[in-house]
């Protein structure tokens, strides 16, 4: 009985190791790694912050300008965000509170459009260059081809203004410290 016990505990912690090994390296072949004490990044990941620049170059050359509202946020910027329409006044414009966003691992930004006096405005109908199609949606398709998830697909909470890039990861992945790695990419 005893070598039936120290044989399964044996098997049991080999089919343990060899999991969790070959979950190791799928994770380093996919492009992630931890952070041993949750470290947030201080600024976009290097893909978004390329990603974003493309962007707005794209939305140039068809006529259309666009300004980045919104980055990187901290815990903090989060949670004020969070707290608008609930302790603040202001209409709720997130349920994510700090921790809960991409943008506070550096994977997601806001956008809006720029009239040509310099003002920012979220008219998801407008159509400024007039190519027959709403500039915010010609945006929004740039933006996909360029691998950004839009927060105007979203089914609970539509989100227009939102562009993330999550890598695959979680928001439960990324608070428990893993971190897409900055590949480099060609320009």
């Amino acid at each position: 009985m005893f070598n039936q016990t120290v044989w399964f505990l044996f098997l049991f912690l080999s089919i343990g190791i060899t999991v969790y090994s070959l979950i190791e390296i799928q994770e380093r072949r996919a492009g992630v790694y931890n952070v041993e004490n949750g470290e947030l990044p201080d600024q976009l990941h290097p893909t978004v912050e390329q990603k974003k620049n493309q962007l707005i170059e794209e939305a140039a050359d068809i006529g259309i300008d666009v300004v980045i509202t919104d980055e990187l946020r901290t815990l903090e910027e989060q949670d004020e965000i969070y707290e608008r329409g609930r302790s603040k006044d202001g209409d709720v414009v997130t349920y994510a509170e700090g921790g809960e966003s991409y943008h506070n691992y550096g994977l997601a930004i806001d956008f809006a459009l720029q009239t040509d006096d310099g003002q920012a405005i979220w008219d998801t109908e407008r159509d400024g260059n007039g190519s027959g199609k709403s500039d915010w949606m010609e945006v929004v398709d740039i933006a996909k081809q360029l691998g950004f998830d839009w927060g105007g697909d979203w089914e609970s909470f539509r989100d227009y203004p939102h562009l993330q890039m999550d890598f695959g990861l979680s928001i439960r992945e990324l608070q428990n410290g893993k971190r897409p790695k900055a590949e480099p990419l060609p320009e």
